[in-house]
């Protein structure tokens, strides 16, 4: 008989292990069931601001493989069924089928843990209004486009993270009066607060309405019902339609119920394998807890680029092979309109919070030669540990061509290159593309004279 693997979520990180096990082992080998609680498999939660703005014109775009196509290749995807229970003793999940109510035992002799982030939902007044809305599946996206489809012309994101900001400029897109409230003085607190103020200046350059150092105390609707604005510490600001940006924290419920080791982050503790502190038990994606290469502290980074690579370790170690994660260094990258934002490895605070002495530069520059058309501004800064010159981080944001820049640092702070080595390393010049000194270059640069007390 067929051993069984068994796999809760249906998105990057469960998938990405069902297909390479696939790839690996047979039907007769090994049986792979998934279980869903929504409609869709392994669909891209990153492009739902895309989806939202219209720049992705159908939802389906955004699924890189249906149920069916899993179950084509052997893979038994069941959507619409939830996941209440971990019995580890009895090996077997209880699985409840959402449309019917219906509950049944489901055994298996491997489990994958793929149950992703919980957005975060303040349980403030009204928060469960009609037109307050999440924006995590596909659903909620669809709902958010019904909303400005059926007439909203003023929207409010609370919360300037990644997903705030690109929902600001999905509004933005969609011709919707935008404003976006934010707790903290700059948007992006995964950035040093100086290039904060650049994202904030480039979200006003785009006519979005700022409220910086602003809480939400609740959301308020007209005597039909209907949602009409979202009252603030700084006063009530108008809305038809409201989207909750303020970040994911680890799905860890299930994992935490059944027993298992979770950590200081709230994800699920596992080994450099995927495996978890049960035997035979794998978990992979936005519920889990991961190493920081840099910092050496554990950290929660919910990313699809984390998640594909850490279901595919489980894919290939639950058959019999050996692969392990090795950790990140926090490389995002995001785009408001025509400004780009990335980001590596640690900030100035976060280099501090995990014992480095630090020094920084930053420099602005041009993503073309500064004679060829179309060159536009870019400003990089790096952090740099205080006597060894090494790489700890780095911060770009500019116009078209800048953000990916920011790769070029990543894979720099990944192998531990210090600030100097960076400078001299021999990259790609044209004036099309850069100046014959590339900003990254510069900085780089500058931070190792700064790091080792000089100049630069």
């Amino acid at each position: 008989m067929a051993e069984r693997l068994a796999i809760i979520g249906g998105d990057a990180g469960g998938m990405s292990a069902a297909a390479t096990a696939r790839r690996r082992v047979g039907p007769d080998d090994l049986d792979i069931v998934a279980f869903e609680r929504g409609s869709y498999t392994s669909y891209a939660a990153c492009g739902l601001p895309y989806f939202v703005a219209g720049v992705v014109p159908e939802a389906d775009r955004l699924v890189a493989r249906s149920p069916e196509k899993f179950r084509a290749q052997g893979i038994d995807a069941r959507t619409g069924h939830e996941v209440v229970a971990i019995d580890l003793d009895r090996r077997a999940l209880r699985v409840r089928v959402i449309d019917s109510g219906d509950e049944t035992w489901e055994p298996f002799d491997q489990l994958l843990v793929a149950t992703g982030a919980t957005p975060v939902r303040p349980p403030l007044p009204g928060v469960d209004a009609d037109g307050v809305h999440g924006i995590q599946t596909i659903t909620d996206a669809i709902a958010v486009r019904d909303r400005i489809d059926g007439g909203a012309n003023r929207a409010v994101v609370v919360g300037g993270g990644y997903i705030g900001l690109e929902m600001a400029e999905a509004m933005v897109l969609r011709g919707l009066k935008v404003s976006l409230v934010e707790m903290a003085e700059q948007p992006m607190s995964t950035l040093d607060p100086d290039v904060g103020a650049l994202v904030a200046d480039a979200l006003r350059g785009i006519g979005v309405d700022l409220h910086l150092g602003t809480s939400v105390e609740g959301f308020e609707t007209d005597a039909s019902g209907h949602l009409s604005a979202v009252a603030t510490t700084a006063g009530d600001v108008p809305a038809d339609v409201v989207v909750l940006g303020l970040g994911v924290r680890p799905n860890s419920a299930l994992a935490a119920q059944a027993g298992l080791a979770i950590g200081v982050t709230g994800g699920i503790v596992t080994s450099r394998t995927m495996s978890t502190s049960a035997e035979g038990v794998w978990a992979a994606g936005d519920c889990v807890e991961t190493y920081h290469r840099v910092s050496r502290c554990p950290v929660s980074v919910a990313l699809g680029t984390h998640a594909n690579k850490q279901g595919r370790v489980v894919g290939v170690n639950a058959t019999g092979g050996y692969l392990t994660f090795p950790g990140v260094i926090g490389t995002a990258i995001t785009k408001v309109c025509e400004y780009e934002v990335g980001r590596t490895g640690l900030t100035e605070r976060e280099a501090a919070s995990a014992g480095f002495s630090s020094a920084a530069a930053t420099v602005e520059g041009s993503t073309r030669a500064h004679y060829y058309p179309d060159a536009a501004p870019i400003t990089v800064k790096v952090v740099a540990e205080r006597g060894t010159g090494r790489l700890l981080g780095a911060q770009i944001v500019g116009r078209e061509g800048a953000a990916k820049r920011i790769d070029v640092m990543a894979a720099a702070i990944w192998n531990e290159m210090t600030a100097e080595e960076l400078s001299q390393l021999d990259l790609g010049y044209a004036p099309p593309f850069s100046p014959v000194w590339d900003p990254v270059l510069i900085a780089a640069r500058r931070a190792a004279g700064a790091s080792a007390g000089s100049a630069g």
